[in-house]
């Protein structure tokens, strides 16, 4: 098999082989350490990867060394005070990992610093994340193929070679190419016994005849090459479709005047980390893009996140479109549906029972999972109490609450955290 070893060197002069080998040894430890730097990190450092510390002890390479007890002979340089048959005391254990009080004794290793860089980062904390319950199947417009084998082709490069069925065929053919003619020549060396056998006048003329006749025969099986081009067969793969898993995630998010700029700010992020998560995690994932204050839109990526538009606050105009663009665009039988909304909670008051009878009676059956965070509320508002009623009802929802900054992180995990293998 053909491997191709990249030697290049990467910023600093440092082997990406090396990089990538270490992070493939150690995956367990990196992971275990990206997990303790999430609940500090900021969502504002999304752009920028993360030092992490692996305790020395986890990187340690498996060593002989003198066990304790016993005895053995030294001789030390520089040594003014001990003569032969002096007995020294061992050194006590190091504190270790930079831990424990201080003392006058024993020796340690610091806990080893690794730089992740933001693509290693996120591929860490994206790892064990996963949407709910994706399981729909179905051919999409764009069908995608997978590589399968297809029995042997006589036509390929050196590379899909299969050498055992080449060299079936080979000693298939010299077998049939040879039978013939070790059979004629085998008759023509037991003729050639009985002329000899016999004599007669004529027999040094046969005799002259049935040698160079045998030579000719066994020149000819002596030419049939070992292997021939003819007897080569190639691995043969064909493309054929597969049925890939359609998914579309409804990104609702409040934009009314009761979000202050630090909320939508807080929103935003959120919805960045998701669509960062989708969009690495999944090939084939639509996103739609729905703002709302007393009316909603359904806008692209850049009006999404930047947009100034802003209202009051009726938040079943974005449940209301979500529902449409579902029946006219996502049919549920095909269709992997998801939801993720992010508002401060302060709607209209007539308006939210609206919405908990909008998610329980129309939407909830046709999503796989609707996810909703409430952002830096002094205190649970209407929207929140009347969600709560959907969680008891919808075992597909979900509602945290993001109080700043670093419960981005937390929080988004809760809320996508892969379930474990029934």
């Amino acid at each position: 098999m053909t491997q191709v070893i990249d030697r290049r060197l990467n910023g600093k002069n440092k082997s990406a082989v090396n990089r990538r080998r270490f992070i493939r040894r150690f995956r367990q430890q990196i992971r275990e350490a990206v997990s303790d730097a999430i609940s500090e990190r900021s969502i504002t450092d999304i752009d920028s990867g993360e030092k992490i510390n692996i305790p020395a002890r986890d990187i340690g390479e498996p060593t002989f060394r003198h066990g304790p007890g016993g005895e053995r002979e030294a001789v030390y340089p520089g040594n003014t005070e001990y003569v032969a048959g002096d007995k020294i005391k061992r050194p006590p254990e190091g504190g270790g990992e930079g831990k424990g009080q201080a003392g006058n004794g024993g020796e340690g290793m610091d806990d080893f610093a690794f730089n992740l860089t933001r693509e290693e980062f996120l591929e860490f904390f994206f790892d064990d994340l996963a949407l709910p319950d994706l399981v729909k199947t179905q051919l999409a417009t764009q069908v995608e193929f997978k590589q399968v084998r297809a029995g042997y082709s006589r036509a390929g490069i050196p590379a899909n070679i299969n050498v055992i069925r080449s060299l079936k065929g080979a000693l298939s053919r010299r077998i049939a190419l040879r039978t013939p003619h070790a059979r004629q020549a085998r008759a023509l060396e037991e003729e050639l016994e009985r002329v000899r056998a016999t004599g007669g006048a004529d027999a040094p003329v046969r005799i002259a005849e049935l040698e160079e006749e045998i030579r000719r025969l066994r020149a000819r099986i002596n030419v049939i090459p070992f292997i021939d081009t003819f007897d080569l067969r190639y691995n043969n793969r064909i493309r054929q479709p597969r049925p890939t898993t359609q998914a579309v995630m409804f990104c609702l998010m409040d934009v009314s005047g009761s979000m202050d700029e630090e909320r939508k700010d807080i929103a935003k992020l959120f919805f960045i980390l998701l669509y960062l998560f989708l969009t690495r995690t999944y090939e084939r994932i639509e996103v739609v893009f729905i703002r709302h204050h007393t009316t909603a839109k359904e806008v692209d990526e850049e009006d999404f996140f930047h947009s100034r538009e802003t209202g009051g606050t009726v938040v079943s105009s974005a449940l209301e479109l979500m529902y449409k663009v579902i029946g006219e665009r996502y049919p549920s039988s095909l269709w992997n549906i998801y939801a993720a909304q992010a508002s401060d909670g302060d709607n209209w008051n007539d308006d939210s029972p609206l919405c908990r009878n909008l998610l329980i009676e129309k939407i909830m059956p046709l999503l796989q999972y609707f996810a909703y965070v409430e952002i830096k509320p002094d205190e649970h508002q209407s929207l929140w109490r009347e969600y709560q009623h959907v969680k008891a009802r919808c075992a597909n929802f979900a509602q945290q609450r993001i109080d700043a900054l670093t419960d981005i992180y937390p929080v988004f995990r809760k809320l996508f955290k892969k379930k474990a293998a029934a």
